[in-house]
């Protein structure tokens, strides 16, 4: 089973903005504040309070629980995505997650209780939000499958495809991570992704030069993916 979507999201929440008249966006306009984020700094912190939902307007950031030093990505997030949405529940007033830039970012801040006005005007509006809800609800279904059903070779495959396909749409893309945060993304140590990689260059799957990786065989790949 071929499971793409296990380390993000698809990256057109943004339409569903289209749903409002031209009175709400101009709410929305005045109820928004744009920020700019560098490479590690929190732009939300699990447990404050919730404020605002975010657009991702530019950048790469990643979404995560930890406990101490241990932490648990979730997702990651680019450009044209929404985070925060969890907190729209009735009784929640914090984040249920931390988010952080991965490289520097910009974010758009709505206003939360501006952004439930819609929802609460806008029939379509909040049909289309409440989708995004659900498919961020089938991305974390799938990446806890990912990481409790696949050995380390059909993870790093996966994420691997799922950076290809969802992220950067492209077999070749310049991956400004370094091995450490990649070993998080996959929920491995740096010295199994590092021997992981090796391996798939070796056998000719993937090419590395620095930050850059190109993809050779996407089927191999993906069998490898398949058979976990």
């Amino acid at each position: 089973m071929a499971v793409r979507t296990s380390c993000t999201v698809g990256d057109d929440h943004f339409k569903c903005f289209e749903a409002l008249t031209e009175d709400q966006n101009v709410l929305l306009e005045k109820k928004q504040v744009t920020v700019e984020y560098n490479k590690g700094e929190i732009i939300a912190k699990y447990g404050s309070f919730a404020s605002h939902v975010i657009f991702l307007y530019e950048g790469l950031v990643k979404v995560y629980l930890e406990h101490g030093n241990e932490i648990l990505i979730l997702k990651i997030i680019s450009p044209g995505n929404l985070i925060g949405l969890s907190s729209l529940s009735e009784g929640e007033e914090t984040f249920q997650y931390s988010a952080a830039a991965y490289q520097r970012s910009i974010a758009k801040l709505i206003d939360i209780t501006t952004f439930k006005q819609l929802i609460r005007e806008n029939g379509l509006f909040a049909s289309k939000v409440i989708s995004i809800m659900g498919e961020n609800s089938n991305q974390i279904n799938n990446r806890f499958f990912c990481l409790t059903r696949r050995q380390s070779y059909g993870r790093l495959a996966n994420l691997l495809l799922c950076l290809a396909e969802r992220v950067f749409k492209s077999d070749k893309f310049e991956f400004d991570l370094t091995r450490k945060e990649l070993a998080e993304l996959a929920g491995m140590s740096t010295e199994n992704v590092i021997r992981i990689l090796k391996k798939f260059q070796e056998d000719k799957l993937i090419i590395l030069k620095g930050k850059n990786i190109e993809l050779q065989d996407l089927e191999a790949l993906q069998r490898i993916c398949d058979l976990g």
